[in-house]
């Protein structure tokens, strides 16, 4: 378990995350600190997995979480969540079981703040302006996961149908 203190995780989510912290004070980053918990997975280590219903969700600080479907007895990675961005977020929110298995990248040990059910929930109530924005945050990952997902499925169908290639 990490050990980093309050300031050096607001300067790397300020730095890592900029998105998310713009519309934030400094204090307000660090208000949002105190309301998470910092984990660090090791290299290939699984994070959250297919079939379980999340109680938490990621915000990735360092390092990189690859998204994992399983065919069978074999894994194929079939997305990265970079620092900056959020994980796992889908399943906290909609509480249906996980779809896909997130796993530390090989190489590297990955850095998250997670983000508990009742911290999110205290947040909300205790500094509505910062769950707000965090909110928003959710909301356009979601947009570039559907957006990215249709353009990805456009481009499949115009492999698979010829159209487009002539």
């Amino acid at each position: 378990m990490p050990t980093s203190s309050t300031e050096e995780i607001v300067k790397l989510l300020i730095a890592s995350c900029p998105k998310f912290c713009a519309a934030l004070t400094q204090d307000e980053v660090a208000t949002f600190v105190r309301f998470t918990k910092e984990v660090e997975a090791k290299p290939n280590e699984i994070i959250a997995d297919i079939g379980k219903i999340s109680d938490e969700f990621y915000l990735v600080l360092d390092g990189a979480i690859k998204l994992m479907s399983i065919d069978g007895d074999k894994e194929l990675e079939i997305g990265r969540i970079e620092a900056g961005c959020l994980a796992g977020e889908m399943s906290f929110f909609d509480r249906q079981p996980r779809s896909i298995r997130l796993r530390a990248d090989k190489k590297k040990s990955v850095r998250v703040l997670a983000i508990t059910r009742p911290m999110y929930k205290r947040l909300c109530f205790q500094h509505p302006y910062i769950a707000v924005n965090l909110l928003e945050f959710v909301i356009m990952s979601l947009d570039k996961l559907i957006r990215n997902s249709s353009k990805d499925m456009t481009t499949l169908y115009k492999l698979v149908t010829g159209i487009g290639y002539r």
